[in-house]
């Protein structure tokens, strides 16, 4: 066996192991992607509160990945972090929780779950109408809470979903209202150049009867006119038919 067989063989299964260990790379990746925890900013302006909402929610493996005690805290940090849904207390301080969550829900951020007291039926009418996604009333349980954020980020996924679908199908729509003007504008060149044919044969046909050209002979001189005289042909066509078309033989 010749050394350059032997270096062949042993090469090829470094390869292969490399192309293996970047699919196993990736693989682990992908896994890990699939197995992270769901993310949630937290904003309730009573700090004990927020203390044991942000355990209860870590001991059911959510990630909180910010905590926030007003509004407009909550509207910077959900711009920031992008968390798959946001926990928000209604009654705030600077700005209270309906209007961070009309913000919030405006530029498509993430699910808002409201945090209520039994007393606010009517501001849970205004934050469902601001565009939360579900509430929660108080005190905190997790037989509450925790179904509540699976719903707002189940119907935030569809929601998305619904809106990607209706994208899609818009550019699909305009993509083929631009090949219907495409094929229209084809049609057209056709049509025209089916008319500018049809006159330039009639024309040449008038030239053979009436001056005695040849065929080729005509369509040259069409031909040469037209480019000579910077006319197009068919408007030279036109008017060679305007002129022999009534008028008899010289011969005759």
């Amino acid at each position: 066996m010749s050394n350059e067989e032997q270096e062949s063989i042993t090469e090829e299964p470094t390869v292969d192991h490399a192309a293996d260990a970047i699919e196993g790379a990736e693989a682990q990746v992908a896994k890990k992607e699939a197995k992270r925890n769901p993310t949630v900013v937290v904003a309730e302006d009573e700090s004990v509160n927020r203390m044991d909402l942000v355990a209860m929610l870590e001991d059911n493996g959510y990630e909180v990945v910010g905590e926030a005690a007003n509004g407009e805290e909550a509207i910077e940090l959900t711009r920031e972090k992008r968390p798959d849904v946001v926990c928000m207390d209604v009654k705030m301080p600077h700005m209270d929780g309906i209007t961070a969550a009309g913000v919030i829900c405006d530029e498509n951020l993430a699910p808002v779950v409201m945090l209520t007291a039994f007393s606010q039926a009517d501001l849970v009418k205004e934050a469902i109408g601001a565009g939360a996604m579900a509430y929660v009333t108080k005190p905190y349980e997790e037989s509450k809470l925790l179904p509540a954020l699976a719903v707002a980020m189940g119907r935030f996924a569809e929601i998305n979903d619904l809106l990607d679908s209706v994208e899609r199908n818009e550019s699909e729509l305009r993509t083929t209202q631009e090949q219907l003007r495409d094929a229209e504008e084809e049609l057209r060149k056709t049509k025209e150049t089916l008319e500018e044919r049809k006159l330039i044969d009639r024309a040449k046909g008038l030239l053979m009867d009436k001056t005695n050209f040849s065929e080729s002979g005509a369509f040259r001189w069409i031909q040469k006119t037209s480019m000579d005289q910077r006319i197009p042909k068919k408007r030279l066509a036109q008017a060679i038919i305007e002129k022999y078309s009534d008028k008899p033989n010289d011969g005759e």
